[in-house]
């Protein structure tokens, strides 16, 4: 019997878990998952993960709402330019790319590795910021948003999110809270309709006549997710936001690491 698709749902359920309790997060465990464990194709898997975090994260962005817990000028905020991003990305950047991105006669870089190093680069870069203490200035600033960083920083993430397939809430959560001056809770909440909206719009973006997905595993898979979700939400009322964000930022850290070894090192 082979266990791994059984692994696979059970650590699809943290990945709901990990959306509800930090509003990101949801692609950076999905991606492996589906890589390492449910054995996808990487390039595929990232497709994928667009889905099933977009699908999981539009479900807890929903139950946050509820609690009042969505800053919903700043979804459409970040979510505009995040949207068109990730959409050219995943539509006319991705499939651009070359088979083989670099070659020399002792070392050959390959899409799927490629994608999956600037992945992890990106979620190590990430994580420091998210480890760091969160010194916000004066709260009379709050409302003062710098609309022009805050679409640029859109983009930006609209980018990476599409080009490795993340929905992109470990790059959101930390803009909303440094650049837009949002309370780590609120910030979580808004977090999950910003990458709901732009995962599966990527998604959309993805499809092609000639691709076959396997939608049974897709469903499957995000169906444990959303159940994850309402657990992580319920959890999230009894921990502190600022103890949420440093532990997701250690979290991302090794997992960074780790994906960046395994593609580079230990292969």
């Amino acid at each position: 019997m082979d266990l791994n698709p059984i692994f696979g749902y059970f650590f699809a359920v943290i990945v709901g878990i990990t959306l509800g309790l930090v509003g990101s997060g949801g692609s950076i465990l999905s991606v492996p998952i589906l890589v390492y464990i449910m054995g996808i194709e990487p390039i595929l898997a990232t497709a994928y993960s667009l889905f099933i975090v977009g699908t999981t994260a539009l479900f807890g962005g929903i139950q946050k709402a509820k609690q009042k817990l969505v800053d919903f000028r700043k979804v459409v905020l970040f979510g505009i330019p995040t949207i068109l991003s990730v959409f050219i990305t995943r539509k006319i950047i991705v499939p651009r790319i070359p088979e083989i991105v670099f070659s020399t006669s002792v070392f050959t870089l390959h899409k799927s590795v490629f994608i999956m190093i600037v992945f992890a680069i990106v979620m190590i870069f990430a994580s420091i910021r998210m480890i760091k203490p969160l010194h916000l200035e004066n709260n009379k600033n709050v409302d003062k948003l710098n609309y022009s960083k805050i679409f640029i920083q859109g983009l930006f993430i609209g980018l990476v999110a599409g080009f490795v397939g993340a929905g992109g809430g470990f790059l959101i959560i930390p803009a909303l809270l440094f650049l837009a001056k949002t309370p780590m809770k609120m910030a979580v909440g808004t977090s999950l309709f910003i990458v709901a909206s732009q995962s599966l719009i990527g998604f959309l973006g993805d499809l092609r006549p000639e691709q076959s997905l396997n939608w049974n595993l897709l469903l499957t898979f995000s169906i444990c997710s959303i159940l994850g979700v309402f657990i992580g939400s319920f959890l999230s009322k009894k921990i502190e936001g600022e103890k949420l964000k440093t532990g997701f930022g250690w979290f991302v850290l090794f997992m960074g690491i780790y994906i960046f070894l395994k593609e580079l090192i230990f292969k």
